[in-house]
């Protein structure tokens, strides 16, 4: 209501009442004020009602809930259900336009506008994560695997010549065809074992170049975010070799904005070489329904190139989910779950090496993986295989969702080629091994009833066969 509409109201109301509730109305006003003004996540949560009313401000301002609006077009935003309306916030026309993800609809100012300014709250939360430098993103209602797969289409119109992928190996099957469905050949660059860690093999990345030549590499495709015993690529040294060999470089982050390593590692790279493109989740990093990914870089122009490459108007969904989840946050909320999350990291893994001790296991030294860990599985190998991998269905029936059994020698096939010791990110690690993630809003009561779990599933099965000492030798032992 406007201030007509007050005054009006003290006809009907003693005008001292009325006074509060415009003096009420302009507290959530002056928020969404600031919001605009700045373009910045503001740095105390709103309350639900201020997010609602905004959202409902913004939705009147779309064709679609215009009073006496008359379509007849073929996307008019008519939606039969009301209880899919009321789910989008009558926010139904989506984003950009037919040419241009990042393009203003005419019918739609209101979805416009959320777009925009999405955007420009990512732009800032990128920042204050770590990634000071970075000069452009845009939310894409696409996941992590695809939004990868439009870096490089994109990137195909600057080498058109370019033939290959340089990829040191992750075993995910997205990251791998995210670029085969792009068209292009992957050359997988196998990890060094340092240690229990698997690490960017750069003499290798180097020798490919050279070999292959570095005008036909489209560009060098790396990660942050893996699973241990595989940690970040090097990517301070593969940015290097990046500018040097005048190779772009698109990294995916997947879920490494919840890590400050992570994202001083992209900061770093850009800063001592080159990096065009990084991709992070936004379900994994902002506990939101997956589907939406944040494309961001240091050249402005280049990030407008991808987003226009992107064909089509887009779904409102991931932004809308988003800029809902950091309104309601705020800054400060949003840095109190990553401290949360750093603190618990520490937390799972004095619980998990304590567990690994008591039934003759270690847990791995990984150091340089912030966010994920492993636990090695050498006594269950030595009553078989299948004993490894019953303990993966034994916690997936218990309720553990996101632990990850990895067995020896396990070989699979994507898009036609065969990765051997599949899920390792190695063709032969040393040894079988329990994955276990710190993720953003895990809880200790997470870890506590993980590890009670854990540990009633290892004693079931060392019933069932008795352990032996492994003579392995392995790094694992």
């Amino acid at each position: 209501m406007n201030s007509e509409i007050f005054s009006l109201s003290e006809r009907l109301v003693s005008s001292s009442y009325v006074q509060q509730g415009l003096q009420a109305r302009r507290a959530h006003e002056q928020l969404i004020r600031l919001l605009l003004q700045q373009g910045k996540c503001p740095e105390e949560g709103w309350s639900e009602s201020t997010v609602e009313l905004f959202l409902n401000e913004l939705a009147v301002m779309d064709s679609n809930n215009f009073l006496g609006n008359c379509g007849v077009g073929e996307r008019e935003g008519r939606v039969a259900s009301g209880l899919v309306a009321r789910r989008h916030y009558r926010l139904i026309h989506g984003i950009g336009r037919s040419g241009d993800i990042a393009a203003v609809q005419p019918k739609a100012a209101g979805s416009s506008l959320l777009n925009k300014i999405t955007n420009s709250v990512m732009l800032d939360v990128l920042r204050f994560t770590g990634v000071r430098s970075v000069s452009s993103c845009f939310v894409v209602p696409m996941a992590t695997g695809m939004s990868l797969t439009l870096c490089f289409l994109t990137l195909r119109h600057r080498r058109p010549g370019a033939r290959f992928i340089l990829w040191p190996r992750i075993d995910q099957k997205s990251c791998f065809k995210s670029m085969l469905t792009a068209g292009f050949e992957p050359v997988v660059i196998e990890n060094v074992l340092e240690g229990d860690e698997l690490r960017t093999n750069l003499e290798e990345v180097e020798r490919k170049i050279e070999e292959l030549g570095a005008e036909n590499f489209l560009c060098i495709h790396s990660t942050t975010s893996c699973f241990a015993p595989r940690v970040p690529d090097r990517l301070e040294e593969l940015a290097v070799l990046c500018a040097k060999h005048d190779i772009p470089h698109i990294v995916n982050n997947a879920y490494g904005m919840q890590s400050s390593k992570c994202m001083h590692l992209i900061q770093q790279g850009a800063r001592v070489g080159r990096i065009d493109a990084f991709v992070q989740s936004l379900d994994k990093n902002f506990m939101v329904p997956v589907g939406g990914a944040i494309i961001a870089g240091f050249d402005e122009n280049f990030i407008k190139e991808i987003s226009k490459m992107y064909p089509g108007r887009a779904s409102a969904s991931p932004s809308l989910d988003v800029l809902i989840t950091l309104l309601t946050l705020g800054a400060n909320g949003y840095k109190k779950l990553l401290a949360e999350r750093k603190e618990l990291y520490g937390h799972l893994a004095q619980e998990l090496s304590a567990l690994a001790e008591r039934h003759g296991e270690r847990l791995l030294h990984t150091p340089h993986n912030p966010i994920s860990l492993a636990m090695s599985l050498n006594r269950l190998q030595t009553h078989s295989t299948a004993a490894v991998t019953q303990l993966g269905s034994m916690l997936f029936t218990r309720q553990v969702s996101g632990a990850r059994v990895v067995p020896l020698g396990v070989e699979q096939t994507v898009s036609g080629h065969t990765f051997r010791g599949f899920m390792s990110h190695a063709d032969a690690y040393p040894c079988p091994y329990l994955n276990a993630a710190s993720a953003i809003g895990i809880t200790r009561d997470d870890i506590t009833l993980c590890i009670k779990r854990l540990d009633k599933c290892l004693k079931s099965l060392s019933k069932e066969a008795p352990a032996e000492k492994s003579e392995s030798g392995s790094t694992c032992d």
